[in-house]
């Protein structure tokens, strides 16, 4: 089972300003339609940018319905060693559906 986070659960760690690494893993074409802020890395970079990631942080990973995002943080675990990693479940699509109404959904 890979270590997940709720929409809601993580807009409750954004409202309490907790330090989290939120790293974005869609395409650039996606991030321009909506993001949750924090940084994108394309699934296809991430081995190259890897290093430049903070391995102490809470990294929340994050993608349109948390696929990607999932194979990303396989990745960061088996092959980069980071041990606080959180998969955000249903992605970006889930974040429109439970916590903004607002945010655009595609």
């Amino acid at each position: 089972m890979l270590p997940e986070i709720t929409p809601q659960q993580l807009k409750e760690r954004l409202d309490n300003q907790e330090p989290l690494q939120l790293i974005d893993v869609r395409e650039p074409h996606e991030w321009a339609i909506c993001n949750l802020g924090g940084q994108l890395i394309p699934l296809g970079e991430l081995s190259k940018q890897a290093a430049t990631l903070d391995k102490d942080k809470t990294t929340v990973l994050i993608c349109h319905h948390g696929f990607r995002s999932a194979q990303a943080l396989l990745f960061l675990q088996q092959r980069h060693g980071f041990p606080h990693l959180l998969n955000l479940k249903g992605g970006v699509h889930a974040w429109a559906l439970e916590v903004d109404p607002a945010f655009p959904v595609y």
